[in-house]
């Protein structure tokens, strides 16, 4: 079977393709300006690095790879925002369609008896009819309404692949960040716990020496007392532990109750290790290294693409309609040339009172892009003062590392002094306590600050948009 629409209508076909890009109304998008800062401050390298989404692998932590791994494959916010890809991917091929000419077969069997008792009425024999049209219906883009609606989807794909991006990006710093604050509190741990057994030891002694009479009642209550503290100290910290631990389970996809963090060999003290370093770039690469300001100002794009929509509207809109196919009383008569019909004709929609909606959303596009317009210089502002402040905090924590580092070592000095003067008789067990006290809470502290400077590394990076790749011959 062979259906052929005639000549003259391929010809009012065909032209309008000629003449549809005339004009396109609306305004024409530019990236618009944006606030810039010539350098940052406290970076040791300012120039752009190329990027690597395993930013991860600078910090030589192969438990680190295998929970990126894992969380890349099995998140499902991660899952989420690739669905939201590929909506986005359908949409922009919806729009696309628009571009060409809606074809449909319809075929239809009808059968009909007329009335009797109606003025001019015809026989009342049932007659049927078989239909097999093919219609064609076709919006000529003549002032630019599918191309700025394609302009549109476009951009909207663009910006949902770039918020995948940013997605991934804080996903595997929030993993990083997870892994890093496990590492601190094994080593937090790993201080309070052996602490603890050095109190019990104490204690024991203490009470030894009770029961020969060389120390008194207020030395044992005090021994007790610190080590009930540091005991209630270790319980508190393995709650945290629990508590990050189920955390890092939902960032892998897993059940909390069935999942167990394990450092794979490396033991607390592997945070002291040396750092990555972290070229800052320029501040200008920003704009294009950081996902969430290509995904806003990928969205400003969509937005200006609508207010050409929006402006289409007050246009006329010309669509060209056909239909051609066979229609037979009998269907053995049904392909027969006879049979045949076709029609083809334009219509024309003229807006000419709509009561203030074409301008009301012609307003209300405006808005929205000058919405979307503050809200990607806003975001701008927002990435250089995380960068600066990663940058700042990097510089002045390894400053107060090096500080803590020193303390630790004098306090324990300090309370192996103090231990030894009690032991002489020279002192009384409170400034022992004192002194045990000190050295614990700075060793605390150094733990806690040593994984506070990876974290803030993990956060650098990802302020940065992600990692970086060297130069080949660096």
């Amino acid at each position: 079977m062979k259906t052929h629409l005639p000549t003259i209508a391929l010809a009012a076909l065909i032209t309008p393709a000629a003449w549809a890009s005339v004009l396109t109304v609306g305004p024409d998008y530019k990236r618009p300006d944006a606030p810039d800062a010539p350098i940052y401050r406290d970076a040791t390298a300012q120039t752009a690095p190329a990027i690597s989404t395993e930013w991860w692998r600078a910090f030589n932590d192969p438990a680190l790879n295998d929970l990126e791994t894992r969380a890349l494959a099995a998140n499902q916010d991660l899952r989420a925002a690739l669905a939201r890809v590929q909506q986005a991917r359908a949409a922009a091929g919806v729009a696309r369609a628009d571009y060409l000419p809606s074809v449909a077969v319809e075929p239809s069997a009808n059968r009909a008896r007329t009335s009797r008792t109606v003025d001019n009425a015809l026989p009342a024999t049932p007659s049927t009819t078989y239909q097999l049209p093919l219609s064609l219906n076709w919006e000529i883009d003549l002032f630019g309404r599918v191309r700025r609606l394609n302009e549109s989807t476009r951009a909207q794909l663009a910006a949902a692949g770039a918020t995948f991006d940013a997605a991934r990006l804080s996903l595997t710093a929030e993993v990083a960040t997870t892994h890093f604050t496990l590492r601190a509190i094994d080593r937090e741990l790993d201080v309070v716990t052996k602490t603890a057994s050095l109190r019990r030891d104490a204690l024991k002694l203490i009470r030894d020496r009770f029961d020969n009479g060389t120390a008194n009642d207020l030395d044992v209550a005090r021994a007790e007392t610190e080590l009930a503290t540091t005991e209630a100290d270790a319980a508190a910290l393995a709650i945290r532990r629990s508590a990050t631990q189920d955390a890092l389970a939902v960032l892998l996809g897993e059940a909390a109750p069935s999942f167990s963090a394990s450092d794979s060999g490396s033991s607390p003290s592997a945070l002291s290790s040396q750092l990555p370093s972290v070229p800052a770039g320029l501040p200008s690469s920003l704009l294009t290294r950081r996902p969430d300001i290509v995904a806003a100002e990928r969205t400003l794009a969509a937005a200006n693409a609508r207010i050409g929509v929006a402006k289409a509207d007050f246009f006329p809109a010309i669509s060209l309609t056909g239909s051609a196919g066979y229609a037979s009383a009998d269907i053995n008569n049904l392909f027969k040339t006879d049979s045949r019909l076709w029609s083809i004709g334009p219509s024309l929609y003229l807006p000419i009172f709509q009561g203030g909606r074409n301008r009301a959303n012609l307003a209300n596009a405006r808005a929205v892009f000058d919405e979307n317009l503050a809200t990607y210089r806003q975001r701008v502002l927002v990435a250089f003062s995380e960068v600066q402040d990663a940058l700042t905090a990097s510089r002045l924590l390894a400053d107060q590392s090096s500080a803590q580092q020193r303390a630790v070592t004098s306090a324990k000095r300090g309370a192996e002094l103090a231990q030894k003067r009690y032991d002489a008789g020279y002192v009384s067990y409170l400034e022992v306590v004192d002194a045990q006290r000190t050295a614990l809470e700075v060793e605390r502290t150094d733990a806690r600050l040593a994984g506070q400077r990876w974290i803030t590394e993990v956060d650098l990076i990802k302020a940065l948009g992600g990692g970086w790749q060297q130069p080949p011959n660096s």
